[in-house]
């Protein structure tokens, strides 16, 4: 059910399979929830500026059924940015991560809700 989703103006070159990978791991520790869940979206290549000029610069939301919060953030956000940093050569200052928790009632899932499958 975790969904990491980023737009980048990072070339499509530079996203690999193993770099996604990476980022599935990390955000199925982070959040203590199993890999098979995991959803990682990148969508490079786009059109963005951060602070008037095009340099490595992105967007992403961490969208979860639970795992998020106010401490817990700092968690993620500490895992992450580095990672992205290292993988992708997105700055921490110039990358906004909006975390996003979720109800199980809002999460639709093989035909269902994540309400139904989880009680």
């Amino acid at each position: 059910m975790p969904h990491f989703r980023l737009e980048t103006n990072v070339s499509k070159s530079k996203v690999t399979p193993e770099i996604l990978k990476k980022i599935s791991t990390a955000v199925a520790k982070t959040l203590g929830k199993p890999e098979s869940y995991v959803v990682v979206t990148i969508v490079p290549d786009q059109l963005m500026h951060w602070d008037g000029d095009d340099k490595p610069c992105g967007t992403a939301t961490l969208m979860s059924i639970g795992s998020l919060g106010v401490e817990q953030n700092k968690k993620h956000a500490a895992v992450l940015y580095p990672l992205l940093k290292k993988e992708l050569g997105i700055p921490d200052d110039r990358l906004y991560i909006t975390f996003s928790d979720q109800s199980s009632s809002n999460v639709g899932y093989s035909g269902t809700t994540f309400q139904t499958i989880l009680g």
